[in-house]
Order: structure tokens, then C-alpha cells, then sequence
């Protein structure tokens, strides 16, 4: 069988990751698999500390970063492979994407305050630590609170299957438009930053296109592809069979780079265990690797 690879992982460098560089590789050289990627959200601190464990372990680690930004006011997130971590361009548009980010979160903090939830920005930061935090991060803290108090108001984010997507929920239910805590969004676009993607050294991909604030559709990958865009991450996580079918057509279709990662996060998302999604092969790593510029 083709030795696999699973190109989209989180450590404990996002600020919703919960397993060391150290710890996933490990996890990695357990399972079998040939390469990794640790593309965290919005930071490479991961590197180069990742890289020196992965030698030592014989892992290949394709250096990578999962960046956020805004295409048709949706949000996308681009993974960029084989990203030179050391380049001025990507350090450039890191503290860019921070920056936005860490006032989009404060006004969320502000608007949940308003809103009677006990929540405030030092345990926000306390959490994230230097970088800038997810909405499923601020509602990981709220509902962790909730849960040791045992506060009724919750239990829906409790009970069943409820509990292993409870972040989300909350979510869904307080930061998408037309919620009670919806920020607008400030995020670069995604058109701006595929151009900038030749200088970082990356190869750019979208991940799991079929997420819900996703929902690419093919007209959308056409722009995208006209403007630089390589790969798509067409086994994930996020996407049930149905999807996965859809969006194998669509890459073999537009000649894109079909690519596989889990998204794993570790406890908020428990329902992804490490290495759950096992359709990578190894040639989704040559392919991208001949793509470098």
C-alpha cells in the first residue's frame, strides 16, 4: 500500500491545538505515515524546532502554515506547503493576519460580555498565548466554565453527540452573520494573498473545501485557479463521501492537486482521532514538491 501522508495537523503552537511537535511526530512515526504537515493557524512556531525532531525521528515534515482569509465574504483557509518558514514575505503576512484577527476576537469577548457570559480577554489571551484566537477557542473557555458550574442554560452543548462538536455549536449559534456575537470579518483577501504566495516559497492549497463557512463551489475554484491556486485538499475531515466524490472530480477536472489531512487538533475536536484520514499517498508530496517555485 502507498505509504500515507497527512498534510494538515495542528500543535499546541495554534491556539487550539493540544499535542507538542514533539508528541504528534512521535504519534506519526506510531502510525506509519511517510510525511507530515504541522500548518498551524496563522504562525510558524512550530519551526524549526519541528524540523530538527522530525530528523531525528526520520519523518519527512513538509513545513507548512493554515492561513486565514476572505473570498466572496466567506472565510477560506489556504495551506501552504513547502513554505520557505524563514521568508520576509510569510513573516509579513502573518503579522498582517494576526493583527486582524486579534481585534476581530476582542470585539467578539466584548459582544459575549455584553451579552451576560462570563468570559474576559486575559483568560482569552491566557489560552492563546501569542496567538491570535478562534471563535471555537473563546467558546471552548465559556463552555468549560459552563460545564464545571453545571449552568443549565448549556445543556444542549452537553448532551449526545452534541459533546463532541460543542465548540462549534456555539459557534454556529453566536459568531456566524445574523448571531447574537457576529463581528464582521477583517481577514485578508484570499486574491491578495495568492499573490504574494510565490515569494514565501509555498505551494498553495486550499483546505477542506466543503466546510460549512467554506461550501467552495466549482466557479469558485475556477477564480481561484486563475489566480495561483495548486491543490485542494479533497480528503478531509469535513467531508462525507458525497463530498469527497464531488471535490476528487472537481480537482481531477480543474488539474489541481488532490491533497489529504485530517485537521487534527486534539480535545476540541475529539471526534478526529491522529491519523484518521488515511487517503494520502505519498505522491500528493512529490506532485506538490515539483509545484515549488
Amino acid at each position: 500500500m502507498e505509504e500515507a501522508v497527512d498534510l494538515h495537523i495542528h500543535s499546541n503552537k495554534s491556539c487550539d491545538g493540544d499535542f507538542s511537535p514533539f508528541q504528534i511526530l512521535r504519534l506519526a512515526k506510531e502510525k506509519g505515515l511517510r510525511a507530515i504537515s504541522i500548518s498551524d493557524h496563522d504562525t510558524l512556531d512550530a519551526y524549526p524546532q519541528a524540523l530538527k525532531i522530525a530528523l531525528e525521528l526520520k519523518i519527512e515534515l513538509v513545513p507548512s502554515v493554515e492561513l486565514t482569509t476572505l473570498f466572496e465574504n466567506r472565510e477560506f483557509h489556504l495551506l501552504l506547503p513547502f513554505v520557505d518558514w524563514k521568508s520576509k514575505k510569510i513573516k509579513m503576512l502573518i503579522r498582517e493576519i494576526s493583527k486582524r484577527r486579534i481585534e476581530e476576537a476582542k470585539e467578539r469577548v466584548k459582544k459575549l460580555q455584553e451579552l451576560g457570559f462570563d468570559i474576559s480577554w486575559k483568560e482569552v489571551t491566557e489560552r492563546s498565548g501569542s496567538n491570535p484566537p478562534l471563535g471555537v477557542t473563546i467558546a471552548q473557555i465559556i463552555l468549560e466554565k459552563a460545564r464545571e458550574k453545571r449552568d443549565p442554560f448549556f445543556s444542549k452543548y452537553f448532551e449526545g453527540k452534541n459533546a463532541f462538536f460543542a465548540p462549534y455549536l456555539f459557534y454556529k449559534d453566536y459568531f456566524l452573520e445574523g448571531k447574537p456575537a457576529f463581528v464582521p470579518r477583517r481577514h485578508l483577501q484570499l486574491l491578495e494573498v495568492l499573490k504574494l504566495v510565490p515569494d514565501t516559497g509555498g505551494v498553495p492549497v486550499l483546505a477542506h473545501p466543503g466546510a460549512y463557512f467554506q461550501k467552495t463551489q466549482k466557479d469558485d475554484l475556477l477564480i481561484l485557479k486563475e489566480n495561483g491556486l495548486v491543490g485542494l485538499e479533497v480528503y478531509s475531515s469535513y467531508h462525507n463521501p458525497s463530498l469527497t466524490d464531488s471535490y476528487q472530480r472537481l480537482a481531477e477536472e480543474l488539474e489541481l492537486i488532490p491533497t489529504a489531512g485530517s485537521d487534527f487538533h486534539g480535545k476540541i475536536k475529539p471526534h478526529i482521532p491522529f491519523g484518521s484520514v488515511r487517503n494520502g499517498g505519498y505522491w500528493m508530496v512529490e506532485e506538490l514538491k515539483k509545484r515549488r517555485k
